[in-house]
Formats: C-alpha cells, structure tokens, sequence
C-alpha cells in the first residue's frame, strides 16, 4: 500500500514538470521560428544557414528546392521575406521533431514585385546534438476573405 501511495505521488509530482519541459520546448520553437522570420527579412544567410539543415526542403508557390538554393534566393534578393505579420501560432513536439504552424500574412518582394499572401507555414526542427535545425519549410496559400 506505501509502495502504492508513493508510486501515485511520484507520478502527480513528475506531471507538472514533463508539461513544463514541453511548454520550455514549445516557447523555444515559437521563438526560434519569429527569429527566422527577422532574419529572412534581413536577408542575414550566416543565421540562416546555421540554422536550416544542410539536407532542409523548402516548397513555395513556384516550386521546391534544398538548402543551399533557399540560401541563394534569399541572399539575391530573388525573394525577399519583407515582413511576416503571425496571427496563430502551434507547436506539436514528437520525440526530437518539433512541428510548428503559423498562420501568417506575408509581404515579401518577388521578381522585383511586392506581394502579399495569407499562408499557412509549416515548420519542422529536428534536434541535433542539442540545437535545433529547420529541416522543412512550407507555404500554403490560404484564401484571401475577397476570394472567399
């Protein structure tokens, strides 16, 4: 029965502590992700490419590419990440992969054209020898309320 009463209060005691681990992860991830955002908008390839894995995918509206071109477009100005306006923002975290989504709107320059577009953007971080790198980007262009 002590074994018992014991085993009830060390399991009450350790719950609060995982969710607070995981609120720590979750704040770390939200975070890292806003100062993506900035450093894209800066156009600063040196955080970025520290950040992204060497092996990270990245899908826009016009198509898919790997890390190194991502940095490329980024640094040319080929897109430019102006400014990202966060309305929501989730985090799910799954052993070492954390999946976060925002639901954004986006100014950024293309092909010399300011644009902006409501997105969805889904984010996944892999922890690595105890830092975090993006390994997925994603952009789903959501309706705008005229298009809806």
């Amino acid at each position: 029965m002590k074994r018992s009463i014991f085993g009830l209060l060390f399991i009450m005691m350790s719950a609060p502590w995982s969710f607070a681990q995981n609120s720590a992860t979750e704040q770390e991830i939200i975070k890292l992700s806003k100062d993506k955002w900035q450093w894209m908008a800066d156009k600063n390839v040196n955080k970025l490419s520290d950040l992204f894995h060497k092996d990270a995918q990245f899908v826009h509206m016009g198509g898919s590419w790997g890390t190194d071109r991502e940095l490329a477009i980024i640094e040319s100005g080929g897109i430019w990440y102006k400014k990202a306006d966060i309305h929501e923002v989730s985090v799910n975290i799954i052993d070492n992969t954390a999946i976060l989504l925002n639901r954004i709107d986006l100014l950024a320059e293309v092909g010399g054209n300011e644009v902006t577009n409501p997105f969805e953007v889904t984010e996944v971080y892999v922890k690595q020898n105890g830092s975090w790198k993006l390994g997925s980007l994603s952009f789903t262009r959501l309706l705008s309320k005229s298009e809806k």
